[in-house]
């Protein structure tokens, strides 16, 4: 365990990296304790560089939140994404790989490699354990990860379930410069209210959407009041084709009602007020195949 004094207080940038679909996003949230970074089975549902802050007695953990890395760069906001999972391995103290339990595929090789390449120390959380069955199917695929690089530890972990949190916790921590905290030790996320409301709206819609890809939309808060008891908020859901804003709204408006009622339910809860959240739909044409577009939107090109 890391003692508590003040000369020997650590803290650090700890990116966290991998393909989609491997847990990062839900592993920052379980770890932060709150949901800084949205969540849905879609790939690419991050695509942003999030921080979700960690602050303990006697260390601060800055874990960035990254887009899944992917070999295929069709589009714009695909190339985007990749540029910044792998700038937040750049500017990282430690990395944190990771990778589903029992499958490792090319695109983990892709992510690994870079890695290594940083130079950096590399933990590895093997993800999703809790839906291994029969567990002695767990110890290969560990023996078989350890084997692919010198990596600082392996640990295998369920983000959903909370397990082995603690013990990736502390090896985390430990691998920390010693430094002071670069954030006030109340603060949980870099990121607004704002940013935060559009990322739940967009979470809302991508979970009833199954037609559409990740791609095709985005949110952008346009205006933003509130006082101690309500919050009102003005938001435009972007899409690329006029096809896709029909399936957004739904028919007679049901498929958007209900993704509103359930970011406005969502929003409620985290901020304890009462939310009034009007929401339209306009269409910007192939706005993720085009960096204006996207710097426009507010989506990172790093």
């Amino acid at each position: 365990m890391i003692e508590n004094n003040e000369d020997g207080f650590r803290c650090g940038f700890v990116a966290i990296v991998g393909r989609p679909n491997v847990g990062k996003s839900t592993l920052l949230n379980a770890l932060i304790g709150e949901k800084v970074s949205i969540v849905t089975p879609k790939p690419q549902t991050t695509r942003h560089r999030i921080l979700g802050i960690d602050t303990r007695p006697a260390a601060q953990a800055v874990f960035v939140d990254t887009p899944g890395f992917h070999r295929s760069q069709p589009r714009a906001i695909n190339r985007a994404m990749n540029r910044t999972a792998m700038g937040s391995i750049s500017d990282a103290d430690v990395v944190l790989m990771v990778v589903e339990a029992l499958r490792w595929t090319g695109e983990d090789q892709d992510v690994l490699e870079r890695c290594v390449e940083s130079g950096l120390p590399v933990l590895i959380a093997v993800n999703k354990v809790d839906t291994v069955k029969p567990m002695t199917r767990l110890l290969p695929f560990l023996e078989s990860v350890a084997g692919k690089a010198d990596f600082e530890e392996v640990i295998p972990l369920s983000a959903t379930r909370g397990t082995s949190l603690e013990r990736l916790r502390e090896a985390v921590f430990e691998r920390l410069p010693e430094g002071p905290a670069l954030f006030p030790g109340e603060m949980s996320s870099d990121r607004d209210e704002r940013f935060r409301i559009a990322e739940i709206i967009r979470e809302k819609l991508m979970l009833r959407l199954h037609q559409e890809l990740p791609y095709g939309l985005t949110v952008g808060v346009e205006e933003l009041e509130r006082d101690s008891r309500l919050m009102r908020i003005s938001a435009v859901v972007w899409v690329e084709r006029t096809g896709q804003k029909a399936i957004v709204i739904g028919q007679g408006g049901s498929q958007l009602k209900a993704c509103g009622q359930a970011a406005r339910e969502e929003i409620e809860q985290i901020w304890g007020v009462k939310v009034h959240l009007q929401l339209w739909v306009k269409v910007r044409k192939k706005w993720s195949d085009s960096e204006r577009a996207l710097r426009d939107l507010g989506i990172d090109l790093q």
